[in-house]
């Protein structure tokens, strides 16, 4: 097996191609976000930026000085919406948090730069605007999916006084990354996503976290037992690089593949949904 054979790559990386009812899934999701959104209270495509696309919902905690929940959706930044993801959100309300589902720009119509600077832009409103939707804007926790979670890996290491003088250094409280995705060198090669993200040697490098400095606040990375070897090892890369005081928890879980991994988040009784509420203090 050659790391880089482009065939190789597809078969890895191609999540849709590996799940055949992926498409059912979706479907789901659609569907349960739509009652999430009919059944909750929530408000809906809130700016927190200038673009079009600088939209975020908001679901607010049912008391005041809650943590404040992040979900960051996947689609190799190319794919999906704010608005296939509200499904995560009722069961962390009901635990005493608010949460944020935010959408971003796509590529190509953007850089994954962009998105991630887009992200910095959430997370300055979410500490801005915490006390408006009953949060606590020093108790702020992010949760990324795929390449939500290559973004949360990504704020981890923010220089923040850079983005805005007046953020903490530290406006995180840590990062669930589920499925993420931290060298992004084998996704440069990747036939079906090259076009779209259109990376180069120098961008793979400002966009690679497993090679960044160790964050200060800890980052659990959680993969599906089903996915490919390239996601296993993608998951397992972040704590060898980063280490165990920064990466506390490394996990498979057995069972899931790339897809249904985040119904363990919605459920209550889910290790993922677990792991998110000990970011949040709420465990």
């Amino acid at each position: 097996m050659n790391p880089l054979d482009p065939q190789w790559l597809d078969a890895q990386y191609n999540n849709r191609a590996r799940v055949p009812d992926h498409a059912a899934i979706f479907e789901r999701w659609r569907n349960a976000s739509r009652m999430a959104r009919e059944q909750s209270r929530c408000e809906l495509d809130v700016a927190y930026g200038e673009g079009a696309d600088e939209r975020l919902d908001v679901f607010p905690a049912v008391r005041p000085g809650a943590p404040v929940l992040v979900f960051i959706h996947g689609g190799y930044w190319r794919a999906l919406d704010k608005a296939d993801q509200s499904f995560v959100a009722p069961s962390f309300v009901a635990d005493g948090a608010a949460v944020l589902v935010p959408n971003y720009s796509l590529c190509p119509a953007v850089s994954i730069e962009q998105i991630a600077l887009q992200m910095t832009r959430v997370v300055a409103w979410a500490w801005r605007h915490a006390s408006e939707f009953g949060g606590d804007p020093s108790r702020i926790a992010l949760v990324g999916h795929s390449a939500g979670g290559h973004l949360a890996a990504m704020l981890l290491c923010c220089r923040w006084k850079e983005v805005d003088a007046e953020l903490p250094f530290l406006p995180l409280q840590g990062a669930l990354s589920i499925s993420g995705l931290y060298d992004l060198e084998p996704i440069r090669h990747t036939p079906f996503l090259a076009a779209d993200l259109g990376l180069t040697p120098a961008s793979v490098k400002r966009l690679s976290p497993a090679f960044f400095p160790r964050p200060k606040r800890p980052l659990y990375a959680v993969v599906g037992g089903d996915e490919s070897e390239e996601f296993l090892h993608q998951n397992q890369l972040i704590r060898d690089q980063w280490g165990p005081t920064a990466v506390p928890v490394c996990e498979t879980l057995v069972g899931h593949h790339h897809f249904d991994v985040l119904r363990n988040l919605a459920d209550p009784a889910g290790r993922l949904h677990d792991l998110s509420l000990r970011l949040l203090g709420l465990r």
